[in-house]
């Protein structure tokens, strides 16, 4: 079994800062790369930041120069430190993992509950 455990979240005003973190765990071979989504009702879910394994970092055009991504491969963690922060972030925030078991061939996609995520004054 694979579990991806999300921490943080929470209402914050404009302008303020929130920290997402994350945590694969479980029966692991391996973690080609760990993320974040976000999804608002009545709209489909959208990347907003992901990491691989070597370190290369991918990143919505709507949050560059706000939001930051990174990794921890001895811990399989990943965090986002999310700055700036406007109403329009206002989502739930999902971590995502690629992961290969050691009874599978390839990476599969796995996916943390899901955290709120609330900016307004």
């Amino acid at each position: 079994q694979v579990q991806l455990v999300e921490s943080g979240g929470g209402l914050v005003q404009p302008g303020g800062s929130l920290r997402l973190d994350c945590e694969a765990s479980g029966f692991i071979f391996s973690i080609a790369s760990m993320g974040w989504y976000r999804r608002t009702p009545g709209k489909q879910r959208e990347l907003v930041a992901t990491i691989t394994r070597g370190g290369v970092i991918d990143l919505a055009d709507s949050v560059k120069g706000r939001f930051t991504i990174s990794g921890d491969n001895a811990k399989n963690t990943v965090s986002l430190q999310m700055d700036s922060l406007k109403p329009e972030d206002t989502a739930v925030y999902y971590c995502n993992a690629r992961i290969r078991t050691p009874t599978s061939v390839l990476h599969s996609d796995y996916w943390g509950r899901g955290t709120q995520v609330t900016v307004s004054s």
